[in-house]
């Protein structure tokens, strides 16, 4: 399975973001799909994910600090995940990264990155005050 992300810029506080994920891979629908950060001398922390969840929605997990701003969704027939970022922070300023596992991963773990097998690359998203 290969990763790409895209999407990240530079943005004011209080602008909005959508990051993609393109996933390769015929099962797509069944990954799970994560979105982690990672700021500058800081370790990776995670954002939200999105697991297969019966028809076409999907059980979505945020991280505390993105609840209520940031939106996790999915379409499979694009194979893609996205994050759409609102109200974006200073403090949201990080190398943002997508993560898959092929499967479905039970509701504690999707918060972990040690729970996905497969990583793409990173985009940086910078928010300026």
């Amino acid at each position: 399975v290969q990763l790409q992300a895209c999407g990240g810029g530079l943005v004011q506080a209080g602008g909005s973001l959508r990051l993609s994920c393109a996933a390769s891979g015929r099962t797509f629908s069944t990954y799970t799909m994560g979105w982690f950060r990672q700021a500058p001398g800081k370790e990776r922390e995670f954002v939200a994910a999105i697991r297969l969840s019966g028809g076409t929605t999907g059980t979505t997990r945020y991280a505390d600090s993105v609840k209520g701003r940031f939106t996790i969704s999915r379409d499979n027939a694009k194979n893609t995940a996205y994050l759409q970022m609102n109200s974006l922070k200073p403090e949201d300023t990080a190398v943002y990264s997508c993560a898959a596992h092929s499967g479905t991963l039970i509701t504690g773990t999707m918060s972990s990155p040690l729970s996905y097998e497969y990583w793409g690359q990173g985009t940086q998203v910078t928010v300026s005050s």
